[in-house]
């Protein structure tokens, strides 16, 4: 748990999270951000509560530059991950890309 706050918690991946679920806070924060209201967010989270809603974005506004620093580093480490998989695909995304290609009749 984040101390001194109830409504966020840090997996031990370093991931923030909605306390008591498995939603991450850039979900809530990205959507609040796109001018989406607490009850709208909530709607597309049923998991969350609104008070668990509300909570998270008072602990953005609170704490909107370590979030933002830390939206960064999570952006940073899938465009890394995007990036490496890219690089080396897997055979299974190998085979849904010759998939995807032989549907639209243009083989690899």
């Amino acid at each position: 748990m984040d101390e001194g706050n109830s409504y966020i918690e840090t997996d031990p991946h370093g991931v923030k999270r909605v306390a008591g679920t498995r939603i991450s806070i850039d979900s809530v924060v990205i959507a609040f951000r796109q001018g989406q209201s607490a009850e709208e967010i909530q709607r597309n989270f049923p998991a969350l509560s609104l008070e668990q809603v509300y909570g998270t974005i008072a602990y953005y506004l609170g704490h909107r530059q370590e979030v933002e620093n830390y939206l960064t580093r999570q952006r940073a480490g899938w465009e890394e991950l995007r990036a490496r998989t890219e690089q080396n695909p897997s055979a299974a995304l190998e085979r849904l890309r010759q998939a995807r290609a032989d549907k639209a009749g243009h083989p690899q």
